[in-house]
């Protein structure tokens, strides 16, 4: 009987050992960064048009006939260059009738200066009477300011004669010939005969949110952000994503903001001393907007980016993960500059990230570099 009771005692130990639960889990291993603050360019990228830094429309300023073109298209010009011959014989032909008109004016007031002279003689002596005098030095002003009028409509038919010969107004590399050989071209209508850019130095046009603006400049006014001294210095990044090699500056800032689009112009300007860069190409612009004393980097892949915006895993108190929203600059190297969301001295998940979720403590070590 005893046995029997021993025996029961020891199935209902053993019972009750089984039904105790298992053991919890260590806390999964994760690699954290500690952040410090370090200088750091804030780099501010946009996108941007490059456009000529001067450009010339050369246009018909007399009426007549194209008879060549006396350049080579897609090549430099200097400027007074000849760039298109127009028919010169109808402005000739008006040239020479406006010199004859100048001519018979000159002899009509030669002729009444004469009669002026012959009358100041006979008018002392009260040969003819001083109204006749008056009458003949009436003529000889008359005489004169023809004179004059014929010698402007000479002017002008000889200016209108030097427009047949078409010439560049500026140095630049000129363009497709919008006109061929025997085309009638208007000075009316001002026929658009070609192009002439200069695109050395090039600029560049952008523009920058409103919303943008106004906080760099109040991150200047607390002093988190430091402005360099005298031009701010921009870089180009090509389409296929080379940087241009020689950096430019900020020569323009509008200050107005477009109303349509809540964005204020800039402009830059580049030198483009092999015309690499052409006018109307698309590019990316990074304009050097002064340096962060307090700035913070997390490397790519400790940063989650959705369409809600980016996240990291922080490690707070009691080792329990957090989730943080942080907003984020440029992408310097393999990490991203956090410009807010962020403060010295947090620990930041780095390796581990699938393992660590928010809510949940973590073993945190050191992450290698």
């Amino acid at each position: 009987m005893k046995t029997l009771k021993a025996l029961g005692t020891l199935i209902l130990v053993c019972s009750c050992g089984n039904d105790a639960p298992p053991a919890a889990p260590p806390p999964p291993e994760a690699g954290v960064i500690t952040m410090q603050t370090q200088p750091i360019e804030n780099v501010v990228e946009v996108p941007g048009r490059l456009e000529a830094v001067r450009t010339a429309e050369v246009r018909a300023r007399v009426n007549g006939i194209v008879q060549r073109r006396l350049y080579r298209e897609g090549t430099d010009v200097r400027q007074g260059q000849a760039l298109f011959a127009i028919d010169p014989r109808e402005m000739r032909a008006e040239s020479s009738a406006a010199e004859a008109a100048l001519a018979r004016a000159e002899a009509t007031a030669a002729n009444a200066a004469r009669e002026v002279e012959r009358y100041e003689g006979l008018v002392a002596k009260r040969a003819i009477s001083q109204q006749e005098y008056d009458t003949a030095e009436a003529r000889l002003r008359t005489a004169r300011a023809d004179v004059s009028q014929a010698r402007a409509r000479v002017e002008a038919a000889q200016l209108e004669l030097g427009y047949t010969t078409v010439t560049a107004p500026i140095s630049g590399r000129a363009g497709r010939a919008e006109v061929t050989e025997g085309a009638l071209v208007s000075a009316g209508s001002a026929t658009l005969l070609t192009k002439i850019e200069q695109i050395d130095p090039i600029y560049v046009n952008f523009s920058q949110s409103s919303s943008d603006i106004l906080q760099i400049r109040k991150e200047i006014a607390s002093g988190a952000l430091k402005m360099p001294q005298g031009r701010v210095a921009a870089h180009l990044v090509l389409e296929d994503g080379s940087v241009y090699a020689q950096a430019g500056q900020l020569n323009f800032f509008d200050l107005r903001i477009d109303e349509a689009t809540g964005t204020a112009a800039f402009r830059a300007e580049f030198p483009n001393p092999d015309r690499s860069l052409l006018p109307g190409q698309f590019v990316r612009v990074r304009v050097d907007a002064g340096t962060r004393a307090a700035g913070l980097l997390v490397p790519q892949r400790a940063v989650t980016v959705t369409s809600q915006g980016a996240s990291v895993l922080v490690v707070g108190a009691k080792d329990i993960v957090e989730s943080r929203t942080v907003t984020l600059g440029e992408l310097r190297g393999g990490s991203w500059v956090i410009v807010s969301g962020l403060a010295a001295g947090e620990k930041v998940i780095v390796d581990g990230v699938q393992k660590a979720q928010p809510g949940k403590p973590v073993r945190a070590v050191t992450a290698a570099p």
